[in-house]
């Protein structure tokens, strides 16, 4: 049964040196607070599908495949996931220096792409420009991978498939201004609009070169942990499986029946810098993209995908109504609410407790509809999914100072580069609520010391995210043929099987937490469920 429900991985020995501070000048790691579960147990147990750092891991050197001659891959922004994408490239592709080409908007990079010797180009791509700057480039069997923000995903999706190539994106993306136009809607700003849009190409890009649209760590990384999760649970809880799921409702069907009633993308960002790194007031400092989260976190509303078992809509809540979805469900809703402002009560294993950020994002909209249940036409079963994020302390206090100032953007922008970081972990994983053993998390722990070890030119949290957009990429060039394609819908034990070398520990951990129990004494949400602790209303803070 075990063989049926996990991924074939090779005997690895944890490397403990890289496991604190490597500089006198790093701070030293907080004590754990009384209480914190991670605190009291015992170390996670490495479940199925389960990985321990090995430097010596022989998938850290592997090529995976030989870029044929006049293809290129094309490398769309040069920002922080760009840069810590260049070395990978090089590390598992057979590729030339003069078959990578990155097109940016501006220097951000150009001294990384200077160290492997490939074409920088600086010119923003506009509407008007897009075709003409890409095109000599996008020759039968290149790959597009975009790293950008305010590039649409679309039009840039539909030349690729015009000219042969396959494509990669981390986040749809629509034209600059949008996400900002007064004459739009919240709920045309959303991503479930994008997504919308994104799918509706579906038909126009069928049997062409893979497309795989958002997939990074989350969205992407994290649809094959929920998938992993869902196998481990129904493992340790003696639910008998014949086969792996291999179609959408029969995942759905699993997550029916293990009794799962809500998912978290539960993660929590420690990373701490240098003191002469540190944030200043009035700017705007992080991990990844500042531009990127701060589009997610304060431009467009906070959404989720809402769940069958929800018996209380949110007073703020609204659903979708899009003409572009042609009638179809919507599995989300949305919140008339920035994502940086709504608050709710998650869990991380080592972390413990602590209070996230239902800052929007792909995933809550792709995997509640991918474990949708349907008879017929009528929903049965959809879990409740959203994203529950603690970005690094700098992180959300730039958050916080830009939304007390009427969300105005500061005007200083800073992502913290390696070297700068001196201590902390991104823990990033699925937290599955409601089944047997009431809660479950299931993915990564990388420490910024063990990164640092792993690859160049990426935080703890850009390495989270590169190693899996080269496992997105594996997949596609294996799979030559599959038009447009989300994350769920692509073979999750290989993406992991390639990315988890770059994860450090990929650990599962049961919990007995519930939001009841971190409630506190002065919890001002006084309207609260005892008779299912699962309910939404329960992890929401006010």
């Amino acid at each position: 049964m075990a063989s049926q429900s996990t991924i074939a991985i090779p005997t690895v020995t944890l490397n403990r040196a890289v496991s604190g501070p490597t500089d006198p000048r790093a701070p030293k790691p907080a004590p754990l607070p009384a209480g914190n579960p991670a605190a009291r147990d015992d170390k996670p147990r490495l479940l199925g599908g389960a990985h321990a750092l090995n430097l010596q891991d022989p998938r850290l050197t592997k090529k995976y495949h030989k870029i044929a001659e006049g293809a290129h891959i094309v490398l769309i922004g040069l920002g922080s996931i760009g840069q810590g994408t260049m070395p990978l490239l090089f590390r598992h592709f057979e590729v030339t220096p003069a078959q990578v080409v990155v097109i940016t908007a501006d220097d951000r990079g150009k001294d990384v792409a200077a160290e492997y010797g490939v074409k920088f180009i600086v010119n923003p791509l506009t509407r008007l420009n897009y075709r003409e700057v890409l095109a000599p480039y996008l020759t039968k069997g290149s790959f597009c991978v975009n790293l950008s923000v305010d590039v649409s995903s679309n039009d840039v999706m539909l030349l690729c498939n015009e000219k042969g190539a396959f494509y990669l994106d981390t986040c749809t993306e629509p034209w600059a201004g949008e996400y900002t136009n007064p004459n739009m809607s919240a709920s045309e700003k959303s991503n479930y609009a994008l997504r919308v849009s994104a799918l509706n190409l579906r038909e126009k890009l069928a049997n062409g070169p893979t497309a795989v649209i958002t997939h990074g760590a989350n969205p992407g990384l994290v649809s094959h942990f929920v998938k992993q999760a869902l196998l481990n649970i129904a493992r340790d809880t003696g639910h008998k499986l014949t086969k792996t799921p291999a179609t959408r409702q029969e995942w759905a069907a699993l997550a029916r029946d293990l009794g799962i009633k809500s998912i978290h993308i539960a993660e929590r960002d420690t990373q701490v810098a240098y003191t002469e790194a540190a944030k200043k007031p009035h700017e705007f400092v992080n991990t990844w993209s500042c531009d990127g989260f701060i589009s997610e976190g304060c431009y467009q509303p906070s959404e989720l995908g809402w769940g069958t078992h929800e018996n209380e809509f949110p007073e703020d809540g609204h659903r979708h109504n899009l003409k572009a979805a042609k009638g179809a469900e919507a599995p989300s809703i949305y919140l008339t609410a920035p994502g940086g402002t709504v608050k709710v009560r998650t869990w991380t294993p080592n972390y413990g407790a602590f209070t996230g950020l239902i800052v929007t994002h792909a995933e809550s909209v792709s995997i509640s509809d991918f474990l949708t249940l349907k008879e017929g036409e009528t929903t049965v079963y959809r879990p409740t999914v959203h994203y529950a994020y603690h970005p690094c302390d700098y992180a959300m206090m730039s958050i916080h100072e830009m939304v007390g100032s009427g969300f105005v953007e500061q005007k200083e922008k800073r992502v913290l580069k390696a070297e700068e970081i001196a201590t902390g972990m991104d823990e990033l994983g699925v937290l599955l609520l409601g089944h047997k053993k009431g809660a479950y998390w299931y993915g990564s722990q990388l420490t910024i010391e063990e990164a640092k070890k792993i690859a160049p030119h990426q935080s703890a949290t850009g390495m989270q995210v590169t190693g899996p957009i080269i496992g997105a990429m594996v997949w596609a060039y294996e799979n030559p043929n599959m038009g447009l394609v989300e994350p769920d819908e692509i073979g999750f034990e290989r993406v992991l099987e390639v990315a988890q070398p770059y994860l450090g520990n990929v650990v599962g951990k049961y919990s007995d937490w519930t939001p009841l129990k971190t409630r506190g004494p002065f919890a001002n949400d006084a309207d609260f469920d005892m008779s299912d602790p699962w309910q939404f209303k329960n992890f929401r803070v006010y």
